[in-house]
Parts: C-alpha cells; sequence; structure tokens
C-alpha cells in the first residue's frame, strides 16, 4: 500500500506539471477574449482534480458514484493525453519555423503559425477523443489468423481457438458490453475459447453481475483461463473461484489434454508473469504447467497473460503461445512504448520455434478510448505448415 501511495502522488505530480506544461503553450497563444483564457485554464485545473478519482473509482462501493467518477476522470484523463502529445508536436513545428525564420528572416508570418496551430492542436485532441471512444465502446471486431504447424496431425487441420483478453468489466465496462462480446465467440462455434486475463477491474462483490454471461461461453471442447495481473489487483483467489463457478476451467501452472477426433491437444495455462509478488504461490512456471503432459501430443498451447512469458514458454517447448496485456498499445502514440516492457506488441511472431500471438485485447483499460489499435476478439486456426503466415 505503501509503494502505491508513493507511486500515486508521483502520478499527480507529475500531471499537474504537464497540466502546467499545456496551459503555459497553449493558452496565451489562443485567439479568444481574456474571459476564454481563463476558461480554459479553469479547465484544465478541473482536469487535475478529477483524472486521480477517476483512476481511483474502482476501489469506491457507492454507486453510482463510483461509475460517474470514472467515465468523467478517464474521459479527462483521455483527452488530455491527446492534447498532451498534439502540444508537444506543435511546439516541435514551431521549433522548426523559428530555425527557418532565424536563416530567412520574416518568410513566415510567425505570430499566426502560433494562434492557428494553438486552436489545431485542441481539435485535434477532441478529434482524437471522440473517434477514440466510438472506437472503443463498439463490440470488438472479429481478428481470423491462420497457425501454421508443421507436421500438424491430420484431424488438427482447422482447430479453432476463440481467444479473448483484457476486457476489463470495470466502472465504464458492464454487462451489456460482456453480453456482446460471449454472444459474438458463441457465434464463431470454436473448438476451444482461451480467455487469456484481465477480466476484471474491481472485486467480485462489485462486478460478479457483470461477468455473468461469461458463464455462457459455449465450445466443443470447453473455456479456459488463466489470470492476468488485473486479477491480483482485484482479489484473484475470490475471482479464481468466481470463474470457476462460472464454468471456466482457471489454470493456475497445470494443463489439460484435449482430445480432438483423433488427435490430442494439450492445453496449458500460467499464472501472470507478475502474480508470485502477489502469492509466492503463484509464481508463473510454464515449465510446471507441461508436467505429466502427454510426450505424444504435437500440439502444446499455452495461455500466458503477458508476452513476455514467450522467452520460458518456447525453453519448455510449447508450439503457441496466446497472450494479451499489451492492448497494442492502445491509442497513440503509447503503442511505441511497449516494446519497453514487452518482446511482442500484437499479431502473430516467431520465437524460436515458438508461435506467439498477442491480442489488442476484447475491451479497454482506463480511458474509454482506442485509436490505431482497434480490440479483437481472435478466431485462431491451426493450419499445415509453415508457408500460411510468412
Amino acid at each position: 500500500m505503501r509503494r502505491f501511495s508513493s507511486f500515486f502522488i508521483r502520478f499527480i505530480v507529475i500531471g499537474v506539471l504537464l497540466h502546467v506544461y499545456v496551459g503555459f503553450r497553449l493558452i496565451p497563444d489562443l485567439a479568444v477574449p481574456p474571459t476564454g483564457k481563463w476558461l480554459a485554464g479553469l479547465y484544465l485545473v478541473l482536469s487535475c482534480l478529477l483524472i486521480p478519482p477517476g483512476m481511483l473509482a474502482r476501489m469506491i462501493d457507492r454507486q453510482p458514484l463510483a461509475d460517474r467518477l470514472a467515465w468523467i476522470g478517464l474521459s479527462a484523463m483521455g483527452f488530455f493525453s491527446s492534447l498532451l502529445v498534439a502540444t508537444f508536436l506543435r511546439d516541435v513545428l514551431l521549433a522548426s519555423l523559428l530555425t527557418i525564420d532565424a536563416i530567412w528572416p520574416h518568410a513566415l508570418a510567425l505570430a499566426r503559425w502560433r494562434t492557428d496551430t494553438a486552436a489545431f492542436a485542441i481539435a485535434l485532441a477532441v478529434a482524437f477523443s471522440v473517434i477514440g471512444l466510438v472506437n472503443a465502446r463498439r463490440r470488438a471486431r472479429v481478428v481470423t489468423v491462420d497457425v501454421p504447424i508443421e507436421q500438424l496431425p491430420e484431424a488438427l487441420e482447422g482447430f479453432t481457438i476463440v481467444q479473448i483478453s483484457d476486457i476489463h468489466v470495470g466502472p465504464t465496462i458492464k454487462n451489456d458490453y460482456v453480453n456482446a462480446i460471449v454472444d459474438e465467440v458463441n457465434r464463431l462455434e470454436p473448438d476451444l475459447i482461451a480467455v487469456t486475463g484481465d477480466v476484471v477491474d474491481g472485486s467480485v462483490d462489485q462486478l460478479a453481475d457483470h461477468t455473468r454471461p461469461l458463464g455462457r461461453l459455449a465450445a466443443r471442447h470447453g473455456a479456459y483461463f488463466v489470470t492476468g495481473n488485473h486479477e491480483y489487483y482485484s482479489g484473484a483467489h475470490a475471482w479464481i473461484d468466481e470463474f470457476q463457478r462460472l464454468g471456466l476451467r482457471v489454470l493456475l501452472n497445470e494443463h489439460a489434454v484435449v482430445e480432438h477426433e483423433s488427435a490430442r491437444v494439450v492445453v496449458a495455462g500460467v499464472t501472470d508473469y507478475s502474480a508470485g509478488q502477489f502469492d509466492p504461490e503463484h509464481h508463473s512456471d510454464p515449465a510446471a504447467a507441461l508436467h505429466g503432459a502427454p510426450s505424444d501430443a504435437r500440439v502444446k498451447i499455452l495461455l500466458a497473460h503477458q508476452p513476455r512469458t514467450a522467452l520460458a514458454a518456447a525453453q519448455a517447448g510449447y508450439t503457441l503461445q496466446l497472450s494479451g496485456h499489451t492492448h497494442g498499445g492502445q491509442f497513440f502514440p503509447w503503442n511505441f512504448f511497449v516494446r519497453l516492457q514487452q518482446p511482442f506488441t500484437a499479431g502473430l511472431a516467431r520465437l524460436d520455434g515458438l508461435w506467439v500471438y498477442t491480442s489488442r485485447g476484447t475491451g479497454y483499460w482506463g480511458p474509454p478510448k482506442r485509436l490505431g489499435a482497434p480490440s479483437e476478439i481472435t478466431r485462431l486456426r491451426l493450419v499445415k505448415g509453415l508457408e500460411a503466415a510468412l
């Protein structure tokens, strides 16, 4: 708790400083009366005050206050993120124009550039926020991916796995949103369903009614679940019990063997990469998850919330790893920063003999905003050979 408090205080201080930067860089150059500039400054102050409660809303039991705070604060956070990026890019542009003006004096109307770009930065942030909100709130699209497996048994040709990940049921994602996802997954009639963590942002008491639709997930060989880091923020043990009650098979560093016609598939799952920090008994162990698995199974699938589990999964001899966590960056420009923590951002990738698929997520976290990283329900099909994915 002390570590969280220290982080949150630093977050607030940095947030205030960034708001001050945006205010000083944009407001003086706005072509509006003094009243308009005062209102712009007041908005930035309100933004500073609203964002922290929005982030902490899931800790508030009182409804609908918590949800309203989340919607307001997280939307403000998403808008400010775009405004900050637009302000920074504007400053880069103005610095370039100042260089040109120094070389060729009076070649540019710098005063006009300042007023026009200040207004444009705000308009751009508004546009990005509106588009991002629409993208986030609509049901995730279906993405179909063929995964080529050398010497794939004939019986497994076309074996279909539907993956959902990172729904983040919480203050802004509720029952209707989850129902729409479940309806689409069931429409695809998969052989197996993989739920790769970060389903919730809140306690069982708060969100059980809104995760109940997951009990309708239907596949020939069932639905399998592994924990993400947000389950551990929200009471992982209680959620594991709840997901089991709903009929999901929870894999905690263990595996199941699926008999599909004349072939067998090993479906293993590990706890989140960081789970050991919350419960030492939940330390993530891909090798242990394979213990006792049939050696003749040609396909060994690992469900692991974070892509960086792939390093250990490749050594353990898995065929395919399904992950999430990254959200594909969720919205520009944060997609460029994912690779600082994870080896893969989104899509199908190869690591030695292991295929790794990283979902962009089926919901969203924090600001209700997706830009350049659309949410997805992923339909993965096993096919023979290498050429299909190259």
